[in-house]
This record gives structure tokens, C-alpha cells and sequence, in this order.
């Protein structure tokens, strides 16, 4: 495993999860949160919480990348995208399993679902074309 390679892979999926996860939650899914918001901490406890955020996003990066690097090195884009899809589906269960414990919308579900494949698969993307072998010699 080449370190290097490794942390700026790290880093480059850090970036991509916590920038997605902007996107989706903290503008698109917004007006779910503010219809739901009895389920939720309020604002100011999320924030005192933020550190817990940012240690959980870099351990789902640190985790996507060594499962990458310990066995899908060397492998095409395609395969980014269908190894991202894959963690996809093993991540996001907890959306389902969220609507059936918590009184929340089917459709706030749905949308966490299906916007944690696409990160997912975006981050498979990501992955494997910075974490790539290097170039053979001449």
C-alpha cells in the first residue's frame, strides 16, 4: 500500500463526504428537517455535537479508502463506481431502518437513501482515480 497515495486519497474522500453531505443535508434536505424538526436536536446542540460529525465523516473516508486500497487498487473507474454503489447499499441501510423506528416520512427516508448512493458512488469515483497504481516506467 502506497502511504502517500493512501492519505491524499483520505483527504480527497474527506472533502467529497463532508461536501456532499453539506449539499444534501444542510441545503436540499433542509425543509425536510424544518417539517420534522421534533425528531431532531435542536440547532445548538447539533452544533456542540459538530466534532462528532466531522470524526464520523472522516472515518466513513478512512474506511471507503482501505477497503479500496487493500483490494481494488489497479481497477477502473467502472469499478469505482460499482464498488461505491456496493458500500452504497451496505452504508444506507440505516435510512430504512430509520423510517421504521422513528415517526419520520417515507420520503425523507427515500432522499437519504438514494442521495447516500449517489455519494457513495461518487466517492467509488473519487477513490479510484486518486488512488491509482503508478505509472510504469518507460
Amino acid at each position: 500500500m502506497n502511504i502517500k497515495r493512501l492519505l491524499f486519497a483520505i483527504i480527497a474522500g474527506f472533502i467529497v463526504v463532508f461536501g456532499t453531505d453539506y449539499l444534501i443535508h444542510g441545503i436540499w434536505l433542509m425543509p425536510d428537517y424544518e417539517a420534522t424538526k421534533s425528531l431532531w436536536r435542536p440547532d445548538n446542540e447539533m452544533q456542540s455535537h459538530f466534532s462528532w460529525m466531522l470524526s464520523a465523516q472522516l472515518l466513513c473516508a478512512v474506511t471507503f479508502v482501505i477497503i479500496w486500497a487493500k483490494g481494488f487498487t489497479g481497477r477502473n473507474l467502472g469499478t469505482g463506481a460499482v464498488f461505491g454503489l456496493l458500500m452504497g447499499l451496505f452504508q444506507n441501510v440505516w435510512a430504512i431502518v430509520n423510517y421504521v423506528v422513528l415517526p419520520m416520512p417515507a420520503e425523507l427516508a427515500v432522499k437519504w437513501f438514494f442521495s447516500g448512493l449517489a455519494q457513495a458512488v461518487l466517492l467509488g469515483i473519487v477513490t479510484s482515480l486518486v488512488y491509482r497504481p503508478e505509472p510504469s516506467g518507460p
